[in-house]
């Protein structure tokens, strides 16, 4: 069983720069004149015991103007960290070389497919250079990792592709170990999150499936920096671009659709140590907006589809399930206007006025304006279209030969 890992990096503009209009948004990118976080991910390869894998580091740049520079900085600490796996580099010239291929070859349409902007098409690249390298199983990780399991490998390998209890297995999902050993989120709650309480729904979910027995269950989320899938799965459903973030369990609803199932392995983990985010509390909010609003649009707007399965909120409780239910907007309401009350008692009065207009959003802007359940069923077709192209071996040696010369 062939295996590669995937490694997305975002990096953005030197620090005295910052981010610019139009320049992508991502939580924490390094700034070109950080060293950032990869160099320790990589370095702490070195611990596992396990080793038959390659692994292909996407270096994504915020700004078309820097793209040069994040491809020659994350080249470079590849090179200075020396692991002793295989490490390929993929950046934007090397996804220029994958569209001129597939244009050549009469597949222009599906270029717009690929993208290294944006968290879903960025994790759809993740599996797809597997695919392209010829790997049975993809393994996502984050940069602001580090690997302290020498049995990790092993761990990831140990059910994808079993049948258990009469049920292939093709995406399983680990969890993340917090800085203090801790696999809860230990953040204060307050009061305006009565109507949002994120990180109590979030708790409740990890220890129903990550502090409870059995070792091996189905999970109703999934982390995107410690995910295991198999090709039969990641050759039929992709990521959905449509979402601004939330992405790995929007993957995991989209895959339910289709019939598959996420299992989380409780013993499969990893050291999360992100930088802080610099989000004020509105922005953070409004993020979430877009993503539950989005989600419930695609569950409320399923079909009956030969071969596919409806999935309820109620499927995935407690978390994101509670978030996705016929009270979400009253929910943002409430939740909002009391943000907005606590700025106003900080006298920070633009804090307010985004908290209200996260309100109008909800509801006027961050409804999807096309139908996301027909949209993902178009989306999986032509991916489907795309990985099978890809699939033929002389095909994908050309391409490898392309973008890897």
């Amino acid at each position: 069983m062939k295996v590669t890992m995937a490694i997305p990096s975002y990096w953005g503009r030197p620090k005295e720069v910052g981010w610019q209009e139009g320049d992508a948004v991502y939580d924490h990118p390094t700034p070109l004149d950080d060293e950032g976080t990869l160099r320790r991910v990589l370095e702490s390869l070195s611990i596992l015991e396990n080793k038959n894998f390659n692994l292909v580091v996407l270096a994504a740049a915020t700004a078309d103007d820097i793209r040069e520079a994040v491809e020659a900085k994350v080249s470079s600490i590849v090179q200075d960290v020396g692991a002793d796996v295989e490490i390929l580099v993929f950046s934007h010239s090397h996804l220029a070389g994958i569209h001129e291929f597939l244009e050549a070859n009469g597949n222009g349409a599906l270029t717009g497919l690929l993208a290294l902007r944006g968290y879903s098409n960025i994790r759809n690249l993740c599996v797809l250079l597997p695919h392209i390298l010829g790997s049975d199983v993809a393994i996502l990780i984050d940069d602001d990792e580090i690997f302290e399991d020498q049995s990790f490998m092993d761990k990831a390998l140990e059910f994808i592709g079993r049948d258990i209890e009469g049920r292939r297995v093709l995406a399983v999902a680990g969890y993340y170990v917090n800085p203090d050993g801790d696999y809860l989120l230990h953040k204060q709650v307050q009061p305006w999150m009565t109507a949002w309480n994120k990180i109590d729904s979030m708790n409740s979910a990890f220890k129903s499936v990550i502090g409870a027995e059995p070792r091996f269950k189905e999970t109703p989320f999934v982390f995107g920096g410690n995910m295991v899938v198999h090709r039969d799965l990641f050759t039929q459903i992709p990521f959905d671009p449509a979402i601004r973030r939330g992405e790995d369990i929007d993957f995991l609803m989209n895959a339910r659709m289709f019939g598959h199932t996420f299992y989380l392995d409780n013993q499969l983990s990893i050291k999360h140590d992100a930088p802080p985010k610099s989000h004020p509390r509105w922005k953070q909010a409004r993020e979430d907006i877009y993503r539950f609003v989005f989600e419930k649009t695609k569950l409320d707007a399923q079909e009956d589809v030969p071969g596919m399965s409806r999935v309820q909120a109620e499927d995935l409780d407690p978390y994101p399930g509670e978030f996705l239910k016929e009270d979400l907007q009253e929910r943002i309401f409430r939740s909002n206007q009391m943000l907005a009350t606590d700025y106003l008692l900080e006298k920070d009065h633009e804090g307010a006025r985004e908290c209200m207009r996260n309100i109008h959003l909800a509801k006027y802007d961050a409804p999807p304006t096309s139908d996301p359940f027909k949209d993902l069923l178009a989306l999986q077709k032509a991916w489907k279209e795309i990985m099978a192209f890809l699939f033929d071996e002389t095909i994908a040696r050309e391409v490898r030969r392309r973008i890897w010369r």
